[in-house]
């Protein structure tokens, strides 16, 4: 009865304040308990966040541990904080570009400057704004946000950092993940940094290596070529931008880095990097052979950025204290997102969930928010499972990168072992009216299916605006739209999306050109 009371005064714009004692549902069966709130979170990123959110839209007392860092890395150090600089120094690049604005008859006399201090201004005064519409959100609705980090101390218990204990029904692990710096790299946070440093753009380098190819490398290598840098790739695989589809990424390179000047290495290990001094002596970088582990290579340069990926946060937890185990730092979930005691172990605990980068499923912030979800709903007894291959990401350079489901690779792969013959089309954007009109015609997009059943395996672009227009193919994609259906769908005329279109008449035999 409790639950209806709250559930019909959320509806109507008020949040209840909720007892210490809660009777709610959990699955068929009601449970009472003497805990101080019904779910405790550790963390309070945009996966904390989401999961607060929709505990409070199903009725639950809940509380939020944000150790000081209210919206996390996607906020304060990641996703909020690049798009801004990116937003900024795309503008720069456009209005440099005289060719192309001398093709659509404008000219800007006197070339293009920037103010350093100010994109960076931009920056810090977006992450603060969306900081504080968080912040808000979570007060609105009646959870109660707690400036300390948790540590599980043992069923339906948190400790805080200050020595005392908080007690829930449900706790659910969300505390994110912070960059990885390699052995043999020393960060000094001027001369040497992760992204965490080089998003405060307190320096606009001549020449910078950046250590890895993947999206957090290709992004920065993006502001700083606009900005007038020259960039230097260093890549341990084999092969450039290694979470790209392989056609995707020869698409890259050629639209990315060839007209900007960025050059590369791969299949080599920065093994050593020494920082120095702005102005007055440079950054060394050793490199080896990533197979011989021979010294290849030294670079001298202004500045390198370290973007090797990210590992989890998951450090002062305390988990090894209860027996669980987390090869490398990532916590082992089941599909529910509950906690594994291991890999492939057994549950560790009916009511421990983890969310987001912890558990090293996907690293991206809208897929903790989803798991954050998901996780409410499992804990108020509807068992919900996160297809992880219907969640896109995306790259946001210019022209932007972004995907759902899996690469022509791994489709090939499945399409051998499934026995199913693999169908694939492609639409152009230089044959869009909206690209041509931007003058951005380059670009592909590719849809991979089987085409037995017609169902969507994997979407791949490069383009304008790749990041919007993949969200019609995750959605499609999650809700089993076919190809054909797809295919018959009208698409507003003259819009990007017609791009998408084009690719899904030619998976059937029809033409859009």
């Amino acid at each position: 009865m409790w639950k209806l009371l709250c559930l019909t005064a959320l509806a109507h714009g008020l949040v209840p304040k909720l007892p210490a004692r809660s009777v709610r549902a959990s699955g068929s069966a009601l449970q009472m308990h003497d805990f101080d709130y019904d779910v405790v979170i550790v963390g309070c990123g945009v996966g904390g966040h989401g999961a607060a959110l929709h505990a409070r839209s199903q009725g639950l007392s809940c509380a939020v541990l944000s150790g000081g860092d209210v919206g996390g890395t996607c906020v304060n150090r990641g996703c909020v904080p690049s798009k801004a600089l990116l937003a900024a120094s795309g503008r720069v690049r456009d209005m440099g570009d005289e060719k192309h604005l001398e093709s659509m008859g404008i000219t800007v006399p006197g070339g293009v400057e920037f103010d350093r201090a100010g994109i960076a201004a931009h920056a810090e005064q977006l992450v603060n704004k969306v900081r504080g519409g968080l912040e808000g959100s979570l007060g609105r609705l009646g959870v109660e946000l707690i400036p300390e980090f948790g540590a599980y101390g043992g069923p339906n218990t948190v400790e805080l950092g200050n020595g005392k204990k908080v007690t829930a029904q449900d706790i659910i692990l969300a505390p994110g993940s912070v960059p990885f710096v390699p052995p043999g790299v020393t960060i000094d946070g001027e001369t040497v940094y992760t992204s965490d440093e080089g998003l405060r753009l307190e320096h606009v380098p001549e020449y910078c290596a950046i250590i890895g190819s993947g999206i957090i490398g290709l992004e920065f290598s993006d502001v700083y070529t606009a900005l007038g840098s020259e960039c230097t790739l260093i890549e341990a695989l084999p092969k450039l931008m290694p979470a790209f589809d392989r056609e995707i990424a020869k698409q890259a390179e050629r639209l990315l880095l060839t007209p900007r000047g960025i050059d590369y290495r791969t299949g080599v290990f920065a093994s050593k990097v020494t920082p120095g001094k702005l102005g007055e002596k440079p950054v060394v970088i050793e490199m080896i052979d990533a197979e011989t582990k021979e010294l290849v290579e030294v670079l001298e340069v202004d500045t390198c950025m370290v973007a090797t990926g990210r590992v989890p946060n998951t450090g002062k937890l305390g988990l090894d204290k209860h027996g669980i185990e987390t090869p490398r730092g990532f916590v082992q979930v089941d599909e529910t997102m509950r906690v594994l005691a291991g890999p492939g172990g057994a549950v560790a605990d009916e009511h421990l969930y983890c969310i987001g980068d912890a558990n090293g499923i996907q690293m991206l912030a809208h897929t903790a928010s989803t798991q954050g979800v998901s996780a409410i709903e499992n804990i108020c007894g509807r068992k919900h499972v996160v297809n992880h291959e219907d969640i896109p990401a995306a790259c946001f350079t210019h022209p932007e990168v972004a995907q759902v489901g899996i690469d022509e690779d791994a489709a090939k792969d499945r399409a051998e072992a499934e026995g199913f013959e693999l169908g694939k089309a492609v639409g152009h954007f230089r044959a869009n009216s909206k690209a041509l009109a931007e003058g951005e015609g380059d670009g592909i997009a590719k849809v991979l299916f089987n085409k037995d059943t017609e169902q969507i395996l994997g979407v791949h672009i490069i383009g304008l605006h790749a990041a919007d227009l993949i969200q019609e193919c995750a959605n499609a994609k999650a809700a089993g739209t076919t190809v054909r259906e797809l295919a018959f769908t009208t698409h507003t005329h003259p819009t990007l999306s017609e791009v998408i279109d084009g690719a899904f008449k030619e998976c059937v035999g029809m033409h859009a050109h």
